[in-house]
């Protein structure tokens, strides 16, 4: 009996031991889920390139109503420094606060004098190439890009369509910071008006490049499977895709509501929906679009991923093929672009992390195609801009006269695989001495310092840089297999971790 009643109290010490803990564990969750909820609401990053930041909180901490105003009013006053030109052009992409800052920013521009064109539902290229087409003074694209649904941004256009550089930006956030800009009378305020179409204009320029073939794409009788992740790209890719000659689209979260059903960044990790669809060889190829339509990622017929690092690599191929000439990607992105150029006899070369700097380098190196890493796909022929439509319209006349399958042509490139990390920052962290203190630990290899700290190894590199949109440091690192990709970025961690703590 005694034993009986011993084993029955041990039993429920036991029971009550393990249900504390689980209390503990699930309420030590919580904590850090509202406590990363928090952050998220007050998170606000100004940049040369424009303001981004989560919807909500206090004026100066976050993207709210004052902020947005102060920003574009500065940017408005960027304008009317440089030219007499009051025209600007607004597009946003479909996240749930868009159309709350679309007001926001046609009243500011309006009051401080400047006539606003607003395309409303866009994409961050129809946006670029309509500042041109309508010989506007710049523009401002709404949009957050791969970040999630709390989060908006204003990114900032001059005459060309392009991104601002960053002294302008710097002019713009010092303006902003020091409230320096006057608003017009009421005989000067700012016209309106709302254009419909260009989406249907922007398509039209794709199908008159000599390099986009819809015959033969047509011929091919692709079936295409789209995540547009209910944004603006479900008007846009769909439409253009039609224009192609493909007839058999499956739309997979193409309603712009702006309910993003997953991570919005075109990751692998983030495509669980579109792989498992695949899986049953029902398509030819899965066609994956950021919010704002720049980024952009394939699936293969099995539903193995392209890599969106591949993006850029076979869209090239396919340029240099019938374009001989250089390419640029920034100091992040697979080496395959390198490897690609070099068989088609032309010169690779890099530039800084951020698409106004990937775009000034192949001005200057006159580079027939270029891009990022991350599936941005900049076509000179079309516009200096990152454009996913180009993208797609290149890569399937590519794949049509490939005359195999998506799987078959990605098995045609060499084979690189990038490991991707970050370590989120700290007031304590001081960045520039890590950096240098990598480059003094590392001084034997090659290094490239255009851009935060790049080790060149052998068959492999490393990437550390601040990020300009989120506190972190990205660690970039390639090698031909991943095992070695972690390895090396893991190896750059620790001696991190070691200057942190010394």
């Amino acid at each position: 009996m005694y034993n009986k009643i011993s084993i029955k109290k041990l039993a429920v010490y036991f029971f009550l031991l393990l249900l504390k803990r689980t209390i503990f564990l699930i309420t030590l969750c919580l904590i850090l889920h509202f406590t990363q909820q928090t952050l998220l609401q007050v998170a606000l990053i100004k940049s040369i390139s424009g303001i981004r930041g989560t919807i909500g909180g206090k004026a100066g901490t976050a993207l709210t109503p004052t902020d947005i105003v102060k920003f574009t009013a500065a940017y408005s006053a960027w304008i009317q420094h440089r030219t007499v030109n009051r025209k600007v052009v607004i597009g946003r992409d479909a996240r749930l606060s868009g159309e709350m800052v679309n007001k926001l920013v046609v009243a500011t521009l309006q009051s401080m004098g400047l006539d606003v064109i607003d395309l409303d539902l866009s994409t961050t290229p129809t946006v670029e190439m309509a500042v041109v087409a309508e010989q506007a003074a710049g523009g401002i694209i709404l949009t957050a890009s791969h970040n999630p649904a709390q989060w908006n941004a204003l990114k900032l256009l001059n005459e060309k369509g392009e991104f601002i550089s960053a002294a302008d930006g710097e002019w713009i956030l010092q303006r902003a910071e020091n409230d320096d800009f006057e608003f017009a009378n009421v005989s000067l305020i700012g016209k309106y008006k709302k254009v419909e179409g260009y989406i249907a204009k922007h398509i039209e320029k794709i199908l008159e490049l000599p390099l986009v073939d819809v015959k033969a794409i047509r011929e091919r009788n692709f079936k295409v499977i789209v995540d547009a992740v209910n944004s603006s790209g479900g008007i846009a890719v769909p439409m253009l895709l039609k224009a192609l000659g493909v007839e058999q689209v499956t739309e997979l979260f193409c309603e712009p509501t702006g309910h993003f059903p997953h991570n919005p960044e075109p990751l692998p990790e983030h495509l669980s929906h579109i792989i498992s669809r695949m899986e049953s060889r029902d398509f030819d190829v899965g066609i994956v679009v950021d919010p704002d339509v720049d980024r952009l990622a394939f699936v293969c017929e099995d539903g193995t991923p392209f890599g969106e690092e591949y993006t850029l690599v076979a869209v090239a191929d396919y340029v240099l093929q019938h374009t001989r000439g250089n390419t640029v990607s920034n100091l992040s992105s697979t080496r395959a672009l390198k490897d690609v150029t070099q068989k088609w006899g032309g010169d690779y070369h890099t530039a800084a992390v951020g698409e106004v700097n990937v775009v000034t380098k192949m001005k200057e190196v006159r580079a027939v195609i270029g891009g990022e890493g991350n599936g941005g796909v900049i076509y000179p022929e079309l516009h200096y801009g990152r454009d996913a439509m180009v993208g797609i319209a290149l890569f399937l006349t590519h794949l049509a006269k490939f005359g195999k399958s998506a799987k078959v042509l990605r098995a045609s490139y060499p084979s690189y695989h990038i490991s991707k990390n970050k370590i989120e920052l700290t007031n304590e962290i001081n960045v520039d001495d890590i950096l240098e203190k990598i480059e003094v630990k590392y001084h034997k290899q090659p290094i490239n310092k255009i851009d935060g700290v790049k080790i060149e190894f052998e068959k492999e590199w490393v990437h550390l840089r601040k990020s300009n949109t989120e506190p972190i440091i990205r660690i970039y690192s390639e090698s031909e297999s991943l095992a070695t990709a972690n390895h090396l970025a893991q190896k750059i961690i620790l001696d991190i971790k070691e200057i942190i703590q010394s």
